[in-house]
């Protein structure tokens, strides 16, 4: 069998954690190895266990999300995380993707779509629902001047489709790492931390169509 998605959940809510690891439970390619109540507890626990996947709360006493976030991607960069609310509130989606995550759902998602954003995070692709996008691409958006190439265009609406850099590098019949390049170029043009962020950022700036 092929090595299993090893998953930390984090929320200070036991009923809410108990309801992922039920989800969680019932796929024979995902393993729940820990769980944690607050922001600081979840650093221990990502240092202690070494999860490829964190589901995050974004309101938690002691240590939010977006911190606990941004702290776990400096220390451990190849940890994927994706945010989790029941809050519809812009300016934390905008904190937890600027920290870091790679995706951002609402807690009262479907056990299918939540499952497949775990799938997704451990391929490196995100996943942001899409009342989140929308409060995002309706905020603020004088805040970039941007110039992308052609080819940078080209790749960006490949990133919103989820593809990874080899996906984009067989469909556009180059390098991986030429398309690794121009993905570079795109995340420091838009002052993007993310994929997911790039894409947030390009849909409120009309750079693509959502």
């Amino acid at each position: 069998m092929a090595e299993r998605t090893r998953i930390l959940v984090v929320d200070d809510h036991k009923v809410v954690r108990k309801g992922l690891r039920t989800f969680i439970s019932v796929n024979d390619d995902l393993e729940l190895v820990g769980e944690a109540g607050n922001g600081e507890e979840a650093i221990e626990q990502v240092a202690a266990l070494g999860p490829d996947v964190v589901l995050m709360d974004l309101k938690m006493p002691v240590m939010d999300g977006p911190t606990a976030i941004a702290r776990i991607r400096d220390d451990f960069p190849d940890v994927r995380i994706v945010a989790l609310t029941s809050f519809d509130d812009e300016s934390l989606a905008q904190r937890a993707l600027e920290a870091g995550a790679i995706g951002y759902l609402f807690k009262d998602a479907e056990e299918a779509e939540l499952i497949s954003a775990i799938r997704l995070a451990a391929e490196g692709r995100g996943v942001v629902a899409p009342e989140a996008m929308q409060a995002l691409v309706h905020g603020a958006s004088d805040e970039y001047a941007v110039r992308l190439t052609e080819r940078e265009q080209e790749i960006l609406g490949l990133l919103t489709r989820g593809l990874t850099n080899p996906q984009i590098a067989d469909k556009l019949v180059i390098s991986v790492s030429t398309v690794n390049f121009h993905v570079h170029n795109i995340l420091d043009k838009l002052g993007a931390k993310t994929r997911t962020e790039a894409v947030t950022i390009a849909a409120r700036e009309g750079l693509i169509d959502i």
